[in-house]
């Protein structure tokens, strides 16, 4: 008989024993699933995570909901779903220098926004007044509505199954303060790596999309430090760039000058942390963090955009419409629960009508909240469309 000379696989846990630091979250550690399933040949469980967090409907929706700025503004600002993908990056840059389980932090850093409704916070705070009797609204709780709930890609199981790391992960997002006092624990080290890639990334992108839009100017944004080193730093390296190229060198060095930061400060951190495992970790003063002076540099550039770009005219306009279309919208369908889809109807028998219609109209994107509110509000037809 020939024999097979193929070399052997090498398994998930054969590589992280090799590339992960002792005190990383190893896949062979997974407390597993509610629904517990056979292990896969050669993906872990983090990476199974991650490919059913990419593969389900909510995710893809995330293409069609605004990040801050709205679609009618243009093409060229971030959406929910590109605000994903650079916080995946960029955390994984920051996870694989300090030896970190990358597979992890991918599922955690694109199940993070995963929960947003249509219309960004503007859109999570019309919910949150149209459920305040009801619980309220959060993104990040809604999004383990989805994992566990509402996404339907399984016959052996509801929702996606996650591990309960990542399940875990996101609530510490929902409430931090509770899921610390209830375990006395602090989040995974992978956990706050997505934490920080986050507030990196839209530190970086927030600028770039306001410069790109006019809504204020680079030299305003200067102003602040970290934006003012940024572009000193670029014009000592090149002379005379065009506006369209000089902002985008800007926005790379925010980039590299918050990660650099963080990895630097983090990695004099965690040299206490040598032989600890991940658990022993959380449970010590150890954290990733970023050096004081950028958290002070980061807190000057957030309080400008949150004055200046945030609350600019052309956005609060938008908002109040967005808000104002949400509200009517629930309040129709709340009026007529026979306008809802079948299984949104089967879902208001066991949730309560508000909740059934909160995570209908917190699951669509822009423009099919758009739609529905011209079908339904202004034109008031009898039958509206499923999503």
């Amino acid at each position: 008989m020939p024999v097979d000379a193929s070399p052997p696989l090498t398994t998930y846990a054969q590589r992280e024993a090799a590339l992960l630091a002792s005190y990383a979250m190893p896949s062979t550690a997974s407390r597993g699933r509610k629904y517990p399933e056979p292990e896969h040949p050669y993906r872990g469980p983090f990476q199974r995570d991650r490919d059913r967090i990419l593969h389900c409907s909510a995710f893809r929706r995330l293409s069609g909901k605004m990040q801050v700025f709205t679609g009618d503004m243009g093409d060229y600002h971030r959406t929910r779903l590109t605000h994903t993908h650079e916080v995946a990056s960029i955390a994984r840059t920051i996870g694989r220098v300090l030896k970190l389980n990358e597979d992890l932090i991918e599922a955690l850093a694109l199940f993070h926004d995963i929960g947003h409704p249509p219309f960004g916070h503007a859109g999570e705070d019309a919910l949150d007044e149209c459920l305040h009797a009801h619980g309220g609204f959060s993104h990040n709780r809604f999004a383990l509505t989805l994992a566990e709930e509402l996404e339907s890609r399984y016959p052996a199981f509801p929702g996606l199954n996650l591990t309960l790391e990542v399940l875990e992960g996101q609530a510490t997002r929902a409430d931090k303060d509770a899921a610390y006092a209830a375990c006395g624990e602090a989040p995974l080290l992978e956990v706050q790596v997505v934490e920080t890639a986050d507030s990196v990334t839209y530190d970086a992108h927030d600028t770039d999309d306001a410069v790109k839009l006019a809504l204020v100017s680079l030299d305003e944004l200067a102003r602040c430090t970290l934006v003012g080193e940024a572009l000193t730093h670029v014009r000592r390296q090149y002379a005379d760039l065009r506006d369209d190229l000089l902002r985008k060198a800007v926005v790379h060095q925010l980039i590299d000058r918050q990660v650099s930061d963080v990895l630097h400060t983090s990695a004099a951190i965690l040299a206490e942390a040598h032989g600890m495992t991940a658990q022993e970790i959380r449970r010590s003063p150890l954290r990733i963090a970023a050096s004081r002076e950028l958290c002070d540099q980061k807190k000057e550039l957030e309080n400008f955009l949150h004055e200046r770009v945030y609350r600019h005219p052309r956005l609060i306009a938008v908002r109040r419409q967005a808000q104002d279309r949400l509200k009517q919208l629930f309040a129709c369908y709340c009026e007529n629960p026979d306008l809802l889809p079948a299984h949104f109807q089967d879902r208001a028998r066991q949730v309560g009508l508000p909740r059934a219609v909160g995570d209908y109209l917190a699951g669509m994107t822009d423009r099919f909240c758009e739609r529905q509110y011209r079908v339904l509000v202004e034109q008031r037809p009898a039958a509206s469309l499923e999503m």
